[in-house]
């Protein structure tokens, strides 16, 4: 006897995009230095974006889903440098019309004094954010 099994019709589908994002992510264009293991010395680049979770690095030449990244970066003048461990978990590649090229990167390993610098910065501008929203809509 075969058991035919009816799938939740109430399932969403995956997100995708901003909805499977775990932090939210705040504007910031920064120079980031970084190596991947293949070279020996620092690409440097600018950042769009950062979260307590990762940051999207611009670049015309992006590199494979899952490749670790060696990172140096200082999110404002007189910050202590932030050094840490990434992993890039998206690309978009150089052509694609209305998308920036770059790689998106996930911290694996940063010290608790560098994700605290990289909260207090995303909760600062996030909180502007929100203020300027405030105001420009006469709240």
């Amino acid at each position: 006897m075969t058991t035919t099994i009816e799938a939740d019709r109430n399932t969403a589908p995956p997100p995708t995009g901003a909805e499977r994002r775990r932090s939210p992510r705040v504007e910031l264009k920064i120079l980031i230095q970084y190596r991947f293991a293949s070279y020996e010395a620092f690409l440097a680049d600018t950042s769009l974006d950062i979260s307590t979770g990762g940051i999207f690095i611009c670049t015309d030449e992006p590199r494979a889903n899952g490749e670790l990244v060696y990172l140096q970066f200082r999110l404002s003048e007189g910050t202590p440098l932030i050094e840490g461990l990434g992993r890039v978990v998206h690309v978009n590649p150089p052509g694609i019309p209305d998308r920036v090229s770059g790689i998106g990167i996930e911290f694996v390993n940063l010290d608790e004094t560098s994700r605290g610098i990289i909260a207090s910065v995303v909760a600062h501008r996030m909180a502007l954010a929100k203020e300027n929203r405030g105001t420009t809509r006469g709240d």
